[in-house]
């Protein structure tokens, strides 16, 4: 049941590497933020305490690849983000939309920081949380 929350749709390139990245994040330990184009991974961040720290350790990945890899791409969450500071971390890493279970109680604050960055966000409703 996936379910677009923002003011902004993704668009048809951007549906389809959510739902990649969906897919991919379901194999991934938790707690997880990763980035992905529509046919390939970009950067994983796993095992970390807070999605903040996910998405630094996905860009520390990236930024050794090359400058720019995550501009364009899109975010998948293991688990809900319990606060902005995670979505601010996604749109100030280059993603243009998001994907993740959603649920937390401030989710409201989560969805308004998306259409604040021009982020697409869309929730599943189910967790991928492996330990």
């Amino acid at each position: 049941d996936l379910r677009v929350v923002t003011k902004r749709q993704p668009s048809a390139q951007e549906w389809q590497a959510l739902r990649f990245a969906w897919r991919i994040c379901a194999h991934v330990k938790s707690n997880t933020v990763l980035f992905t184009a529509a046919d390939r991974t970009l950067a994983i961040g796993a095992g970390q305490m807070s999605r903040v720290d996910a998405v630094k350790v996905a860009r520390m990945k990236a930024d050794s690849i090359g400058p720019d890899v995550l501009k364009g791409s899109v975010a998948a969450s293991d688990a809900f983000f319990p606060f902005r500071d995670g979505l601010d971390a996604v749109a100030s890493a280059g993603a243009t939309a998001v994907v993740h279970p959603g649920g937390s109680v401030r989710d409201q604050e989560v969805i308004a920081a998306a259409d604040e960055h021009g982020l697409a966000m869309v929730l599943t409703g189910r967790r991928h949380f492996r330990h």
